[in-house]
Formats: structure tokens, sequence, C-alpha cells
């Protein structure tokens, strides 16, 4: 018992000195993308489905969805290619930190969806916002520094969106969604090139 319970703290111990530590493995490239996604859908939301909140909905989780995996196929590759097991680990906890964010927004999503004939979706830009800038603040000890910039940005643009949401549009105008998460993921991918993207390739 004293051996299993040995293990356990080292264990313990093991994942909090990964939560604590710098993470250097977000790229600029993979987070621009998701931004130029954000706008690509926010153009087919506007001009041929604004009209039809089902429609919509399904659109920004397709966009959501490619930009995810996008990331998670580039951090998946960078963790086979890994040697350094302490490397492996950070990755894994990077990515351990967006899950609940990332399972509470698909939770959230249903929940409205399937709410009733009023669905309140023009909720959505609003929470998914809130939820992202929750994600990185809890993972602020593994970002640089200046993301917080773009955590208060998801925050008080999510509130706004709230704040300021058509009760009577059954869904939301693309343009929020352009603000929010357009200029958000932009300004994070701008952020990482000078963090780290450009310092890593100055050294």
């Amino acid at each position: 018992m004293e051996l299993e319970d040995a293990l356990h703290r080292v264990s313990a111990i093991h994942r909090g000195f990964v939560r604590g530590q710098f993470f250097h493995g977000y790229r600029a490239i993979p987070t621009f993308f998701s931004g130029v996604m954000a706008f690509i859908a926010c153009a087919v939301h506007g001009i041929w489905i604004s009209k039809d909140p089902f429609a919509c909905l399904i659109l920004w989780i397709c966009a959501a969805a490619i930009s995810l995996a996008v990331v998670a196929t580039e951090m998946f590759i960078r963790y086979r290619r890994c040697n350094s097991t302490l490397e492996r680990d950070l990755i894994i906890g990077a990515a351990e930190q967006f899950v609940p964010t990332i399972a509470a927004g698909a939770l959230v999503t249903l929940v409205l969806e399937l709410s009733g004939p009023d669905k309140p979706l023009w909720l959505l830009p609003g929470l998914w916002a809130i939820m992202l800038s929750l994600g990185i603040f809890a993972s602020r000890r593994m970002l640089p520094p200046a993301l917080k910039i773009v955590g208060a940005h998801y925050l008080i643009t999510g509130l706004l969106c709230i704040a300021l949401g058509d009760h009577a549009d059954p869904f939301f105008p693309a343009w929020t969604m352009a603000i929010t998460f357009g200029v958000g993921q932009i300004l994070a991918a701008a952020t990482l090139y000078w963090s780290l993207d450009h310092r890593r390739s100055a050294s």
C-alpha cells in the first residue's frame, strides 16, 4: 500500500509539474487558419443561408470541427515525432486543458437546439466565446502571457453578444461571429507568432 501511495503521489506531482510548465507547441499557422475559416463561414452564412437557423448551426459546427481537426492533427504529428517524454506530456496536458471547454460548448449547443420551437440560438455566439475565454484563462500557465489579451477579447465580445443580441431573431447575424471568432483567432495567431514562432526563428 505504501508503494502504491507513493506512486500515486509521484504521478500527481508529475501532473502538477506538467500543468505548470510553459508550452511552446502551439503554432500560429493553424490558429490563423481557424480565423480564416471563421470569415469564410461568415460569408457563407450571410450570403446563402442566413434565413435557415439549422443550416447556420450546422455550418458553424462544421467550421469549428475543421479548425479543431487541423490543430489536433498538427499536435498529433508533433507528438509522434517528439522524443522527449516531458514534451509529450506537455502536449497531452495542453490538449486536456481545452477538453472541458469543447465538451461544454457541444452540450450547450445540443441543449439549445433541442429546447423547443423557440430555440434561443442567438445566445450561442456569446456562450461559445465565454467558454473559449475560460479555456484560455484556465491554460494561462502554459500559454504566452500575451494570450490573456485574447482571453479578454473572447470574454468581452461574448458578453456583448449576449447583451446586444436580438431576442426576436431565431439565430444571429454573421458579423457577430466574424468579430468574435475571426478577429479573435487572428489576434491569437499574431500573438503566438510574436511570442513563440518569431522568437524561435530568430534564435
